[in-house]
Order: C-alpha cells, then sequence, then structure tokens
C-alpha cells in the first residue's frame, strides 16, 4: 500500500464520517426512522454522502468513469443500509455499530476496487492537507465528537430515563463530554498523560459532594459511569492513534 492509497482510504473515511454524523441533523434521522425510505431526508443523506466520496475519489486522481461507479456503488448500498435500518428498532448499540459496520466494510471494497486500478497523479499532489498523518489525526477527532456522542448516548440510555436531570442544562453533558474527549485525544497524541489523570480527578471532585451528602445519587453515578465509559472511548482511540502515527 503506497502513500496515496492509504491517504484515500483516510479520506474516505472521513468523508462518510462527516456526512453520516456532522451533515446529518436528528431531524433527518428521526424522519428516516419514521417514513423509512419514504422521506426526503433519506435522498439528501444519501447524495451528501455520494457527493463527498465523489470529490474525494476525483482528488486522488481515479478516473470519471470508475469514480462515477464507485460513488453509484456506495450511493446504493447506503441508501438500502439505511433503509434496512430504519426498519430496526431505534437506539439499539447492535443496531448502530452494525449500521457502521455495513458501512465502512463498502468503503473498504469500493477503496480496493479504486487502488486496484490504474490512478492517474492524484490532483492534491498529496499536499500536507492530504497526508496520511494529517488524515488520521484529522479522522480520531472528529470519531471522538459527534460518533463517540451518540455511541455513548446509545449505552448509556438504559439508565438515563431514571435520572432526575432537572436543574441541569440542556445538552450540557453532550457539550461537556466532547470538550473532555478532544482535550484527551490531544493529550494522548501530545504523550501527556499525566494531565489526563489530573482531568479526570478535577471532575470526579465535582461531583464528590453529592455522593457524600447522599443527594441525587442516581445522577452522580450516571455521571461517573458515563464518564468512565467517555474515558475508556478516548484513550483506546488515542492509543491506536498515535501507534498509528509511528508506523506511517
Amino acid at each position: 500500500m503506497n502513500e496515496t492509497s492509504l491517504s484515500l482510504l483516510l479520506a474516505l473515511l472521513l468523508s462518510h464520517t462527516i456526512a453520516d454524523f456532522l451533515l446529518q441533523s436528528d431531524t433527518w434521522a428521526a424522519r428516516k426512522q419514521q417514513h423509512h425510505f419514504r422521506t426526503l431526508s433519506l435522498y439528501w443523506h444519501v447524495g451528501i454522502h455520494m457527493s463527498l466520496s465523489l470529490a474525494v475519489l476525483l482528488a486522488f486522481g481515479t478516473g470519471v468513469h470508475a469514480a462515477l461507479i464507485a460513488t453509484s456503488g456506495i450511493g446504493a448500498s447506503h441508501w438500502l443500509i439505511d433503509t434496512l435500518k430504519s426498519y430496526a428498532p431505534a437506539h439499539r448499540v447492535r443496531f448502530f455499530l452494525l449500521d457502521q459496520f455495513l458501512h465502512l466494510l463498502i468503503l473498504g471494497l469500493v477503496w480496493w476496487w479504486v487502488v486496484d486500478g490504474d490512478m492517474a497523479v492524484p490532483m492534491v499532489q498529496l499536499a500536507l492537507l492530504w497526508q496520511p498523518r494529517t488524515l488520521l489525526v484529522a479522522l480520531a477527532y472528529l470519531v471522538v465528537l459527534r460518533p463517540a456522542s451518540i455511541l455513548i448516548a446509545l449505552i448509556m440510555r438504559r439508565w438515563s430515563e431514571g435520572v432526575d436531570t432537572r436543574g441541569t442544562l440542556a445538552d450540557a453533558g453532550a457539550r461537556i463530554g466532547m470538550l473532555e474527549r478532544f482535550l484527551i485525544l490531544t493529550f494522548v497524541l501530545s504523550h501527556q498523560m499525566a494531565a489526563i489523570g489530573f482531568l479526570l480527578t478535577a471532575k470526579s471532585v465535582l461531583r464528590f459532594g453529592d455522593l457524600y451528602e447522599d443527594r441525587d445519587r442516581k445522577l452522580t453515578e450516571y455521571v461517573l459511569l458515563g464518564t468512565m465509559l467517555s474515558f475508556s472511548i478516548t484513550l483506546t482511540l488515542g492509543l491506536l492513534t498515535r501507534y498509528l502515527l509511528g508506523v506511517l
């Protein structure tokens, strides 16, 4: 695998993450779940995926004919997978993971088919923005933000209904989680592991008063469980990213 092929794979994964998580609103997702293939939201969503994938493939020197075939395959498979998922029970971790696995599998097959053929010189000429290391770091930061938030919310859903969140800021927990994962990933990539301990201690201290006085114990345990899950996911991804950066 040469540098161009690796960059193409990472760029396709990056475009998928952007289209599936950053450019898809909760409203679109809800409409797909409710109306299945009969909602325009599904087709807008698929169109965004196809547009980003086509742009990436052309930028990396894929021929127009091959790029259109590959993009059509990505679009058709995404439509089929999302349509089937819309009939499955909502808010289930296993269906979320299966959905993402199938999408990534299709992207991997498309990438393998494209690089197996003749690729022209990339239009981007592998500028700094398109280097494998740059794309890998960008992908890691994107994953620990929105995708990780959705995964954590799905895992924690079984406990969230029994927690009294009155008196808390709307969506504050999700925003705090994104910020802490951003900081943890930054600390891991910069080899500042001790700072992660300080961050975890600081957040634990903020909840200690409630736990000590036995006030809102369920909320305290819910926050701590979510924190441990968030830290674990980000640490794992951060260490994996750091390892891959070392071998690139």
